[in-house]
């Protein structure tokens, strides 16, 4: 039960808040890749409880400025040396998941596949479209920080929240394993983008998420994690679509988001009974997002939305599927080795 002084409450609050106040902004403010704004707002909120400082500014922006270069650098690659560019770009994710899991920045190695990923995918099929794609990297990170300081402003912590505990670093071994697993897993995303970029963004955000989450599953829960929030994400934005429309109003999208949010917030900071782990409540709202996000953008455009949803929602399933079993055979590769190891 929360008490008095417990800062789970304010915390739920901020999270919901923070990102249903994003994902009005960016849909009205009608920004490049919308739904971006949103997720880096979930992201920095669940990575700790304290207000960004000042240097996470242009820290963020080095960020930003270094996956927007790595990610121009391998177009041409890409473009004459398929097989070769294709080979670097695993590569490079694999380091970026890598220095993650030994003891470096997760929220620096996150956008650095995101930007890798994305921008390098666009720039492949068309050049301006990968100037959209930095445009909406650039300006998502800015309104994600924004709004990240105004849910602090408002919602702040009842007491001094005491210094994150350090994440445990894991051995080299083990770090090389679970980092090529996640590579593996944001892989096939980036190689369909390759062939429509303009599809399958939503594909790789969901696949970066998946790569995030698997590096803290395991063999055993892989299949309940990652496969229950795929699927609960999109049980949710089915019900989310069907109460927007109701009254399809900008207002009215906030709104329901701010009361989805606060439902899976609950959950997250286990204010209500779970037997989940947050990665889960994580990965689910982030799922949420991506699939409200496009169906919003395709039902502007004037397209069949609920087909573009199956197929969406269908290729969600399929990835979900893959990581789980990317997951499962690695570790088993990897329980093998170590077993000679000690014989």
């Amino acid at each position: 039960m929360p008490t008095e002084h417990d800062p789970r409450s304010q915390r739920a609050l901020r999270l919901a808040s923070g990102t249903a106040l994003g994902l009005a902004i960016s849909f009205g403010l009608a920004l490049p890749i919308p739904f971006l704004a949103p997720i880096f707002v979930l992201v920095l909120l669940t990575a700790g409880n304290r207000p960004l400082p000042l240097k996470a500014g242009p820290g963020l922006a080095l960020v930003i400025m270094l996956s927007t270069g790595t990610g121009l650098l391998l177009i041409p690659l890409l473009r004459h040396a398929p097989a070769s560019g294709v080979l670097l770009v695993a590569l490079c994710l694999y380091l970026c998941f890598r220095y993650g899991l030994c003891g470096g920045n997760p929220l620096v190695a996150q956008f650095l596949v995101i930007g890798l990923t994305m921008i390098s995918a666009a720039g492949t099929a068309e050049f301006a479209l990968a100037l959209t794609v930095i445009q909406a990297l650039g300006k998502g990170v800015l309104l994600a920080v924004l709004v990240v300081s105004l849910s602090h402003m408002v919602f702040p912590e009842p007491t001094a929240p005491p210094a994150p505990a350090a994440r445990p670093v894991l051995e080299d071994v083990e770090a090389a394993w679970v980092a090529l697993r996640a590579a593996l897993v944001v892989l096939p995303a980036f190689l369909l983008a390759l062939i429509d970029p303009a599809s399958y963004m939503p594909l790789i955000m969901k696949s970066v998420s998946l790569g995030q989450q698997v590096c803290g599953a395991s063999a055993r829960t892989a299949g309940r994690e990652l496969l229950g929030s795929t699927l609960l994400g999109g049980v949710l934005a089915m019900l989310f679509w069907s109460a927007l429309s109701l009254f399809p109003h900008l207002w009215m999208f906030f709104l329901w988001m701010l009361l989805f949010g606060l439902l899976l917030a609950r959950k997250l900071y286990r204010l209500s009974p779970t037997a989940q782990t947050p990665g889960f409540w994580v990965n689910t709202l982030i799922t949420l997002i991506i699939l409200l996000g496009q169906s919003v953008q395709d039902s502007a455009a004037g397209k069949d939305v609920y087909t573009a949803f199956a197929v969406r929602m269908g290729l969600f399933i399929a990835v979900t599927l893959y990581a789980c079993a990317a997951v499962y055979l690695i570790d088993r590769r990897r329980f093998r080795r170590q077993r000679r190891s000690t014989l």
